[in-house]
């Protein structure tokens, strides 16, 4: 055991591949879309020094990598993991008009939309808003998330736990975080219809 433990000491380890920081920035300015000349805007590091940390002449000092973080609105660890490989995955989910799956409630008659499509990050629904006074619910409603809604025809009133209540017409919409409590009441003539979008 022992003369087999010596010869893996031995044994050559693998080399380290450098870190190469110049591509990686370059990557990562080329993905936001900026020249060199707005990149050393945006971090207050001159054109050259940006051009020479690119092409891996100079190294960059632990001051201008934070001035390159702050300036690129990443974290510096950014500045040195490897490019994530982007894959195509191809998803769409089309939902004609009147044809999401229906999921009535006591207080909503929800339409729920792109319901092919799993482990989504979005959750869209179109819903039919039934409830007419704060007093239709039990509670508020909350869970995870940050969620946004647009009226598409009437109006509501909006309730929020740390908010006065407002009135929200056709083409007004909100954002808001859903672990607040939330509840809504129509209060046009026929029954309010928005769209919501519930982000996880």
């Amino acid at each position: 055991m022992q003369v087999e433990k010596a010869q893996r000491e031995d044994e050559p380890h693998a080399p380290i591949a450098p870190l190469r920081l110049g591509p990686r920035l370059k990557a990562i300015r080329v993905g936001l879309g900026l020249t060199l000349e707005e990149a050393s805007q945006r971090t207050g590091l001159a054109r050259s020094t940006l051009s020479k940390i690119e092409n891996e002449q100079i190294s960059p000092t632990f001051q201008a990598m934070q001035k390159l973080a702050h300036g690129l609105d990443i974290d510096v660890p950014q500045l040195f993991a490897p490019p994530k490989k982007r894959q195509a995955t191809g998803r769409r989910d089309i939902t004609r008009a009147g044809q999401g799956k229906a999921h009535p409630t006591g207080t909503y008659e929800h339409e729920l939309l792109a319901t092919q499509l799993s482990n989504k990050k979005m959750m869209p629904f179109k819903s039919r808003v039934r409830a007419r006074a704060f007093e239709d619910y039990s509670d508020w409603i909350r869970h995870d998330g940050e969620e946004f809604l647009l009226v598409l025809e009437g109006s509501i009133r909006f309730y929020s736990e740390f908010y006065e209540a407002i009135t929200l017409n056709e083409g007004d919409s909100v954002y808001y975080d859903a672990t607040m409590g939330h509840m809504l009441a129509s209060v046009s003539e026929d029954d309010a219809l928005i769209l919501w979008v519930t982000a996880s």
